[in-house]
């Protein structure tokens, strides 16, 4: 399973940015949660959003400081999540990491982790 992160760039404080997220693979797999993680220079890697669909009609998870300005959606495929950022700051300015938890069809034991190349949002003063 491989996960395509595409989007990101630089804006000015108060832009808008979208990030996707599409998880592909040669064999079947069921993804239980999809999502965006990020990291500044000299910070520690942290969870900015997910999309869990181990509930019944999925459910959204955020950062408290990205709530209310982030949203996560997903394709009607299910393979693949967006990151809507708006009123972005420059505090927000990391590398962003998508990450999923997959069990592949026929294996054995818990979802793995898989992540993505990091995707470079800078925002700007």
């Amino acid at each position: 399973v491989q996960l395509q992160a595409s989007g990101g760039g630089l804006v000015q404080a108060g832009g808008s940015l979208r990030l996707s997220c599409a998880a592909s693979g040669s064999s079947r797999f069921s993804i239980n949660t999809i999502g965006w993680y990020r990291q500044a220079p000299g910070k520690q890697r942290e969870l900015v959003a997910e999309y869990s669909y181990i509930s019944s009609g999925g459910s959204t998870n955020y950062a408290d400081s990205v709530k209310g300005r982030f949203t996560i959606s997903r394709s009607s495929a299910k393979n693949t999540v967006y990151l809507q950022m708006n009123s972005l700051k420059p505090e927000d300015t990391a590398v962003y990491y998508c990450n999923a938890a997959i069990i592949e069809y026929g294996s054995i034991g818990p979802a793995k982790d898989y992540w993505g190349q990091g995707t470079q949002v800078t925002v700007s003063s």
